[in-house]
């Protein structure tokens, strides 16, 4: 490069601009890139990006062409990508706030390393349908990303693709292997832990953890049933008004307690048809029998001690 330097104007400004970088790039090489002009010409340079970490382009070995233009660095570079990668075309100038789409975004305090650095963080970001953007899946973009490194993508004369191959080798000696994607969510034909660690009654739409034993105390409660009966009755004078009731407590399935304690019985999501229960029907004549009882005794109390005529008290 010393001997193609020589042919250049150092006082043109670009010129001076793009030789103080190469020699920077030179005296300090960044780990993730390299980039490098041509011979023939400094304006077009040559690179080459490592995928950015903790994403699927990690292990990537991606090639491109930057070139400058003629009032570097009042002016910004524009980009194109040579090796397939899933994010943007290849040779096509891409749209970036650091590229020549975007001219008021450009400062010339930045450089090639500047530009750089940033293509590399645009790598993995949503491409929102930008000019020269792709969207492939992650899936595709690792296997671009494996093909990537077997060599050197063809593009152009023997001498770019010569500086293409120098830097493809001396990336090779700096990219880590390519890691594997995280595991992804689980298919439909490999349930997920979740699911192992469940098993379902068939007898019953209740699914319960797996080596948890059903409690009988828990799954039944007690259910109180109450009948009451009012009781008016009038004899001359004599008016009695009486109530009685009766309760039973009995065990019931707690889910059939739910229901019949519910307030609510539109709000159920099941509805269960019930046959009248032999109980409530025996609740009901036990209490109506108690309080025919209760007022019989109170009516032979009274007319005893009325002296009633003709009342015997009985054998």
């Amino acid at each position: 490069m010393a001997a193609g330097e020589e042919k250049y104007n150092r006082k043109n400004p670009a010129v001076k601009r793009i030789l103080q970088e190469l020699k920077e790039m030179r005296s300090n090489p960044p780990d993730d890139f390299i980039g490098l002009p041509l011979e023939e010409n400094i304006f077009e340079w040559q690179f080459a990006i490592l995928g950015p970490c903790d994403s699927e382009f990690e292990g990537g070995i991606y090639h491109g062409r930057i070139q400058l233009p003629a009032d570097y660095p009042f002016k910004p570079p524009s980009f194109m990508m040579l090796t397939p990668n899933g994010r943007f075309e290849t040779q096509t100038k891409i749209c970036l706030s650091i590229s020549n789409h975007h001219p008021e975004h450009w400062q010339p305090s930045w450089s090639v390393r500047t530009a750089l650095v940033a293509l590399i963080a645009f790598m993995p970001t949503n491409p929102d349908g930008a000019l020269g953007s792709l969207d492939y899946k992650k899936e595709e973009r690792r296997t671009l990303a494996i093909r990537s490194r077997e060599a050197a993508p063809k593009y152009g004369t023997p001498e770019r693709q010569k500086l293409m191959d120098e830097i493809h080798q001396d990336m090779l000696a700096k990219v880590p292997p390519v890691p594997p994607l995280s595991p992804t969510t689980t298919t439909d034909e490999q349930p997920n832990n979740a699911d192992r660690q469940m098993q379902t009654n068939p007898n019953s739409d209740v699914v319960t953890p797996s080596g948890a034993l059903p409690d009988p105390d828990a799954e039944q409660r007690v259910v109180e049933d109450v009948r009451e009966v009012r009781l008016n009755a009038a004899a001359g004078h004599l008016r009695l008004s009486f109530t009685a009731g009766v309760r039973l407590s009995r065990r019931v399935p707690a889910a059939e307690a739910a229901d019949e304690q519910s307030p609510r019985p539109e709000a159920r999501l099941v509805t269960r048809v019930r046959k009248p229960s032999s109980d409530g029907r025996f609740l009901t004549w036990a209490a109506v029998g108690l309080t025919l009882a209760i007022v019989i005794l109170l009516v032979k109390k009274y007319m005893k001690s009325s002296g009633f005529s003709g009342y015997t008290e009985g054998p």
